[in-house]
Order: C-alpha cells, then sequence, then structure tokens
C-alpha cells in the first residue's frame, strides 16, 4: 500500500511540473528595431559691439567688418547690435534594425531651425540623414553628415553656434564613406563626398553649387586616427575637383578648380580636464565656412581659367570635466595666404570686397558651463579681432592696414532631452 501511495505521489508530482513548465511564459523575444528621440531646445541671448560678417540674424558671427567712414569721419560700422534667438533647438531621431549581409545597422535623421538661408531662418533644415552598417571591423556609412574634416570627438567647445566657425571647418554633406579598423587602437576612413548646402563660391555665370555638379569627380578624403582612452589624434589629406563653368566668355569650357587640403588634430582627455588642438592648411576652403575660395584668371578670346586661394587655420580648446561646473578656453587663428599666379581678375569666395580683404581674423573665448541633469546654463565672452588690408597681386592682403574688433557677450541656456 505504501508503494502505491509513493507510486501515486511521484506521478502527481511529475504531472504538477510538466503543467507548471508547459504554461509559463515564454522569453521575451529580441527586439527587431529599436527608436529613440532626442535633442535640445535652446535659446541665447547675443550682444555684440561691432557690425560683423555675420548668418541668421547675428546668431553666427565670423569677422567684424572694416573701417567704414561716412562724410562726417565716423566709422560707420562701429555699432552695436543684440538678439535673443532659439532657431537652433534640434531635434533627432535614431534607429536600429536588423543585420544587414552580417552587420549592426544604425540610422540617424536629424535637423534644426536655422534654415538655409536668411529669409528661410526658422524654417526646419536637414542636418543628418545617414545610415550605417557595421561589421567586425569594417564599416559603411551612406548619407548626409559631417564634413570629414570636421572631427566629431574633436570640435571647440564654445558656447557660440559657431562651434569654432572660421577655425575649425564645419558644414555637412551627402557622402560615402568606408573605415577599416587596422588594429584596435588605429583606423583609416575614405570618404568620397559632393557639397550641398555648405557650397563652394560661385563664378560668374554659374549658379549655387554649379562647381560641384560641373564636376564628374567627388571630393576624396582620406584620414588616419588613432585613439584610445585618453588620446585621439589624426591626419587626413583631402583633393578637391570643381568646374565652375560649362560655358565661359561664350566658348565651351571644362577648366577646373583642382586644390588639396591636410588637416591634423589631436585631443588628451581624463577625469579633471580635457584640451583639443586642431590645424588645417589648403585651398580652397570655402564650402567649410573659412577664408579664401578661388581666384579666376581671364584673357579676351579665351575661357577663363582658376586656382585655389590658400587659407591656414588653427586652434586650442582647453576645459574642464567638472559634472556641474566646467570652465572652458578658447583660441584660434587663420590667415589668408594667397595664390601663387600673380594678377587675378576676380576673386571668388569669403574675407575680401572690392580692393580690400581679410589678412587674418583671431578669437579668444571663455566660458563656464553650469549643468545639472539636463539643464545647461552658459555665459561665454568672446573677443573676434581681424586685420584687413589693400589686395596685393598675390590675392593677400597687407597695405593700409586697419585691426577692427568685437566684443560679444552671450548666455546660452540648454534643455537636452
Amino acid at each position: 500500500m505504501k508503494k502505491l501511495v509513493l507510486v501515486a505521489f511521484a506521478i502527481g508530482s511529475l504531472a504538477s511540473h510538466a503543467q507548471t513548465t508547459s504554461t509559463a511564459p515564454a522569453a521575451p523575444a529580441a527586439k527587431e528595431w529599436d527608436v529613440s528621440v532626442y535633442g535640445f531646445i535652446r535659446t541665447d541671448y547675443i550682444w555684440d559691439t561691432r557690425r560683423s560678417a555675420q548668418v541668421r540674424e547675428y546668431n553666427l558671427n565670423l569677422y567684424p567688418l572694416d573701417e567704414q567712414l561716412d562724410a562726417n569721419g565716423e566709422d560707420i560700422n562701429d555699432a552695436g547690435a543684440s538678439n535673443f534667438l532659439s532657431v537652433v533647438s534640434r531635434l533627432g531621431v535614431k534607429a536600429k534594425g536588423p543585420n544587414v549581409w552580417g552587420a549592426k545597422t544604425s540610422g540617424t535623421l536629424e535637423g534644426d531651425f536655422f534654415g538655409n538661408t536668411e529669409s528661410t531662418i526658422g524654417l526646419f533644415r536637414l542636418r543628418h540623414a545617414y545610415v550605417n552598417l557595421e561589421w567586425e571591423k569594417t564599416s559603411v556609412m551612406v548619407g548626409q553628415t559631417w564634413y570629414p574634416t570636421f572631427i566629431p570627438e574633436v570640435f571647440p567647445g564654445v558656447a557660440n553656434f559657431s562651434t569654432g566657425i572660421m577655425f575649425n571647418p564645419f558644414g555637412w554633406v551627402s557622402q560615402a564613406r568606408i573605415k577599416q579598423n587596422l588594429t584596435k587602437e588605429l583606423s583609416f576612413a575614405f570618404t568620397v563626398y559632393k557639397e550641398r548646402e555648405f557650397t563652394t563660391a560661385t563664378a560668374t555665370g554659374g549658379t549655387q553649387n554649379s562647381a560641384s555638379f560641373n564636376s564628374m569627380l567627388p571630393t576624396l578624403h582620406g584620414q588616419f586616427q588613432f585613439k584610445n582612452n585618453n588620446w585621439i589624434a589624426g591626419l587626413g589629406f583631402e583633393y578637391k575637383s570643381l568646374q565652375p563653368l560649362t560655358v565661359s566668355n561664350s566658348l565651351a569650357t571644362s577648366e577646373k578648380v583642382n586644390t588639396t587640403s591636410v588637416v591634423g588634430y589631436f585631443k588628451y582627455n581624463n577625469d579633471k580636464f580635457h584640451i583639443k588642438a586642431y590645424g588645417i592648411t589648403g585651398k580652397n576652403m570655402y564650402n567649410l565656412v573659412m577664408l579664401g575660395g578661388f581666384a579666376g584668371y581671364t584673357t579676351p578670346g579665351e575661357v577663363e581659367t582658376y586656382e585655389g586661394i590658400k587659407t591656414t587655420a588653427m586652434w586650442v580648446d582647453i576645459a574642464g570635466n567638472g559634472k556641474s561646473i566646467a570652465p572652458g578656453l578658447f583660441f584660434g587663428y587663420t590667415k589668408t595666404d594667397g595664390v601663387s599666379k600673380d594678377n587675378p581678375t576676380t576673386l571668388y569666395g569669403r574675407g575680401f570686397s572690392g580692393t580690400r580683404g581679410v589678412d587674418n581674423v583671431m578669437r579668444v573665448s571663455a566660458r563656464v558651463d553650469f549643468k545639472q541633469n539636463k539643464f545647461r546654463f552658459t555665459p561665454e565672452l568672446e573677443y573676434t579681432g581681424a586685420t584687413w588690408g589693400d589686395l596685393k597681386p598675390d590675392a593677400t592682403f597687407d597695405g593700409n592696414n586697419k585691426k577692427v574688433g568685437n566684443f560679444r557677450a552671450m548666455i546660452s541656456c540648454c534643455y537636452s532631452f
């Protein structure tokens, strides 16, 4: 009898266990898609002491304007300005999906309300729109994102929305990039791109971005980067071939502006502070929102020929890594180095007006980030000085020099999400 009871108890226990196991909820399936929204709401108050070459209602200042005297000898450009703006507020979406050909996939779509031109300020503007495929040692990115000369890990931390413009390249373009990890710390990236919103200068008779459209060859950029826990360092080289016109002086033309540029940078970071430094030199870097562009040479009965104007720029940024308070200091310098062939007929680009132009621009700024959770409050003081001079045969500017400066005070308030 005892044996029967034990057998019945064992059978009941097994049945109960089987029932419990069969009714236990299944493990949740891995998510095929993951989508997240991010961005920030930002308002800046800006106060300037002098009129400057500027973008979007003085939100972004480039360099102070040359002295311009009225009939009484007063400098017209010695006048201040101020503004409140929230147009740099940003909205973006990041997505991750199923693997493609064995690669992890991700994508980003981002914009702000800065507009594409002065007349469109406040309208939504596309910034980034790209897809990335990532294998163990190789990744491929296709879409619109930063110029390869803009290094997301190494750019000025200034409060001004300029992000170091004039000294650090700025802008995003449609491109294709392949990146290969050579070792755990060293990689090489090769990028091909075409200008879009941030374009080269327009030659007389051309249209916006026609120099890029007319060129069959995209811009080519190769860059080595070393990266570990504390250091980032890189060296890049770029070749650009643009064709400003297809018709010049009523003649068919295929004349190009063929130019090169070289960029180098580094960043050191630890628990207490970080330091970044960057330098670039090359020709026809107007599309990077820098000084210069290209020069045109005309001869009666012949098509216009071209040469890129050389520009050199560098900057250093030092800042604390405090979680609640982080001071920072920025210094930048850029100079117009001209052309090798004298007496161009026309200069196409930035930093010159008639027979006068900008020889060099320097900027120094100091800021303090006050941070708590997702809110940041940053006051910043900035001085930008420019040396204007008379145009010389080699497209540099010297003689009858005039140094002018703009002092900018600003407060930025930003809430991130």
